[in-house]
């Protein structure tokens, strides 16, 4: 699979004032909900004046709201994303597929796809305890690197990509049992490509382990599709042996999709 890759644009086709105010809205995230402005300048590197005009025109167009000193996003973010789930019809035609696998392997079903050097959730088909278990939600982003949906992401991916991923991508020691050598997760990544599939046990969440496959498209969209669960549940054999089966299919059916 190809990674999209854009012509060089010129300087001065480029917005500069819009880049910085998409910079503003990715200040927010998990873990930074509501922001001052002092807060949003020094994440952003913009000086004060700058990040004011910046946030309060996104409070103008109503992606951000004030309270007091502090700014969060408003559910009008989800427009952004909404064309470009609704243009490849997730809610219509993937998610019920995927949904069909969930509950046959009894698991959430999630898919991702590569958004530079990190994984991004597209998609979650399962039951609400499976939601809730894993604790994310269309939108979250999770490391390349430790993470067996990210894993596939990165040996799905071409050559030139994969080997930037592998050298470049953040390398976090998540849990004591996190690979933190890149030759070792590029050794891991060459037996994720041979074998097409990934397992990551315990890297990125102490007693989790996930698995994940790659998904084959014909306009080369780098996606995969993952389940993770309690260590525990993959010690047994049969049942890993099901998921990965399981998920090979849903993967082969939404790949046409895609």
């Amino acid at each position: 699979m190809q990674r999209d890759r854009a012509e060089p644009i010129a300087e001065k086709d480029i917005s500069l004032t819009f880049a910085k105010g998409m910079a503003v809205l990715k200040a927010f995230d998990a873990e930074h909900t509501h922001l001052t402005l002092p807060q949003i300048a020094r994440m952003t590197g913009y000086d004060r004046a700058t990040t004011r005009r910046l946030v309060l025109t996104l409070v103008h167009l109503g992606y951000v709201r004030q309270r007091d000193r502090a700014f969060s996003l408003t559910p009008r973010i989800l427009v952004l994303a909404g064309g470009f789930l609704q243009g490849r019809q997730f809610g219509k035609t993937i998610q019920p597929v995927m949904r069909a696998f969930a509950q046959r392997i009894g698991e959430t079903i999630s898919m991702a796809m590569l958004d530079g050097m990190e994984a991004v959730y597209v998609a979650h088909s399962g039951s609400e305890a499976g939601m809730a278990r894993i604790g994310f939600t269309i939108g979250s982003r999770v490391p390349l690197l430790s993470t067996a949906i990210g894993r596939v992401l990165v040996a799905a991916s071409d050559a030139d990509t994969a080997r930037e991923a592998i050298g470049a991508a953040p390398l976090v020691a998540h849990t004591p049992l996190t690979l933190t050598d890149r030759q070792a997760v590029a050794r891991e990544v060459e037996t994720i490509a041979l074998s097409g599939h990934a397992f990551v046990d315990g890297e990125f969440e102490a007693g989790v382990a996930g698995l994940a496959v790659p998904i084959r498209t014909q306009s080369g969209t780098v996606a995969g599709l993952g389940l993770s669960a309690p260590r525990e549940r993959f010690a047994n054999g049969e049942f890993r042996r099901e998921a990965v089966e399981c998920l090979r299919e849903c993967a082969d059916a939404v790949g046409g999709l895609l």
